[in-house]
């Protein structure tokens, strides 16, 4: 009963905040690019859409920050100070941003956006609680209905956000601010208090930014075998990040598609995706190396199929991308998370989730240049790394294959 409540809390905490992080999705467009002009839209004199841009980037970077130092944080400080204090920060994020929309202030916005990223930062401690809290089946279960739960978040957030709107356009951020204070009341009546020092942290360390300062996710990539996850894992999420950000322009190129549309292929990828983090908490028999490898190339096949600009291929591609990133993401998480827990879960499970991230922005870089000559390009580029990183993660398994016992059968853990 204590582990069910436990993995409740947690796939609603990761449910609340994705929804709350999402909702504004449909609502920044139009206020920059309608033609409409206000204060947000004319800052400075500078283009529209370059304020867009900017302001499209801002919370990635706001959320590599802190996914790169609340997961180790959390391994000093305890998870549920740190889930409580980033849902009350957050919380006040969204309520400052929708602040900023009332009076116009792009500095504001811009400001309240990057904050509320930072702090949005915190799957990799709800993904580390778990973690650490459970084992075998249980933890792989676990994971991918947490997985599951961030995945439905990011389909009702904007089908919420597009729904409010009509209320008015501060009208979404104020339910994001609602949303983030039932988690951080979530945390506060559900998780049990814990030691604060988690294993992989030191009791001596000092303030909390020396301890987000030197203990940050991106130092485990020092390790021989996590620098060689860093960069495989980098790879195949250049292919997912390379997807996420491309395939809605390639459907309004090739098809014309509108919003409406764009959103109702969400809804089927999504759907699918959230179905697919369900079943992947299943055991399996195959090494996790071999499974990572072949997720790695079916979903390098899925982002692929939208280089040959056949719609209909192409729609096929998308929804069934999902089922490839939810059985690749909880593989090599609950493998992380049994190899490595030892630096402490928080910094291993921010380490994916910062890679994450900066895949994100290095794909929009690089698609920001790509696209003005084909939008393919990028779509084909993200396929080749993560068929390159799936091609090394089978190799890395068949080098890690354990030793044959005299019967001739696999001798494992």
């Amino acid at each position: 009963m204590k582990n069910l409540l436990l993995i409740a809390a947690a796939c609603l905490l990761a449910l609340l905040s994705t929804i709350g992080a999402s909702l504004s999705y449909p609502i920044l467009p139009p206020l920059f690019a309608s033609g409409a002009e206000n204060g947000l839209n004319q800052f400075l004199g500078l283009p529209p859409k370059l304020l867009f841009g900017v302001a499209l980037m801002i919370n990635p970077l706001g959320l590599l920050i802190g996914s790169a130092v609340l997961g180790s944080m959390s391994d000093r400080y305890g998870r549920r100070p740190v889930l409580l204090a980033t849902g009350l920060g957050a919380a006040v994020g969204h309520a400052a941003t929708a602040l900023a929309m009332l009076v116009e202030s792009y500095p504001l916005f811009m400001l309240a956006r990057f904050v509320t990223g930072l702090l949005e930062g915190n799957g990799a401690v709800a993904r580390a609680m778990l973690a650490e809290r459970l084992d075998g089946t249980l933890r792989q279960r676990a994971l991918g209905w947490l997985n599951g739960s961030f995945h439905l978040g990011w389909l009702a957030g904007p089908l919420l956000g597009g729904v409010t709107v009509g209320f008015g356009v501060t009208v979404p951020f104020w339910i994001a601010a609602v949303a983030m204070l039932s988690v951080a009341l979530l945390v506060a009546l559900a998780l049990p208090r814990e030691e604060v020092a988690q294993p992989g942290a030191s009791r001596a360390a000092g303030s909390w930014w020396q301890v987000a300062r030197e203990r940050h996710a991106l130092n485990l990539v020092k390790q021989g075998e996590l620098r060689q996850l860093f960069i495989l894992h980098l790879a195949m999420t250049c292919g997912v990040t390379a997807f996420y950000e491309f395939y809605p322009l390639w459907l309004v190129e090739v098809a014309r598609y509108d919003a409406q549309s764009i959103a109702a292929a969400n809804v089927g990828l999504c759907g699918v995706m959230t179905l697919a983090s369900v079943m992947a908490g299943r055991a399996a028999e195959a090494p996790p190396m071999r499974r990572a490898g072949r997720h790695a190339l079916a979903l390098a096949v899925a982002v692929g199929s939208l280089g040959l600009g056949h719609l209909w291929v192409g729609l096929v591609g998308i929804v069934l991308f999902g089922i490839p990133n939810a059985f690749y993401n909880n593989t090599v998480q609950h493998w992380a998370a049994g190899r490595f827990g030892s630096h402490g879960q928080g910094a291993v499970m921010g380490l994916l989730s910062t890679t994450f991230c900066l895949a994100n922005i290095l794909m929009a870089l690089a698609g920001s240049v790509l696209t003005l000559i084909d939008t393919r390009l990028i779509l084909v580029l993200g396929a080749a790394l993560s068929a390159w990183s799936g091609w090394n993660w089978l190799q890395w398994g068949r080098q890690a294959l354990p030793p044959v016992s005299a019967t001739g059968a696999e001798l494992t853990d």
